[in-house]
This record gives structure tokens, C-alpha cells and sequence, in this order.
């Protein structure tokens, strides 16, 4: 699916964003929205705590 560089950025709304690893992919999604979600291969995720 393409992305839409459209998307709303105010992080003020009540989503609910899930990941999960599916395959060898991580998956990010805000599931209280459609088509709003991205996908990275494992290989290029990070830990979080590498990022504090």
C-alpha cells in the first residue's frame, strides 16, 4: 500500500498503536485508523533502550 505523506501528524488524538513482528518484519500500527501503519524489516529496527 502506498503512504500517505498526507497523513495527520498531531500525536493528540486517542489512537491506539500496536507492533508486532510479523515474519521478518516489524509492523507498526494505529489500529483505531485506517491504512495507518508502517512496516521495516527486522534487520533495520532498533531496541528502544539503544535510543534513550
Amino acid at each position: 500500500m502506498p503512504s500517505n505523506s498526507a497523513a495527520r501528524a498531531d500525536a493528540s488524538g486517542d489512537g491506539e498503536v500496536m507492533a508486532a513482528i510479523s515474519g521478518q518484519r516489524l509492523v507498526i500500527a494505529d489500529i483505531s485508523r485506517d491504512d495507518a501503519w508502517l512496516s521495516v524489516p527486522l534487520a533495520g529496527s532498533v531496541a528502544v533502550d539503544d535510543h534513550r
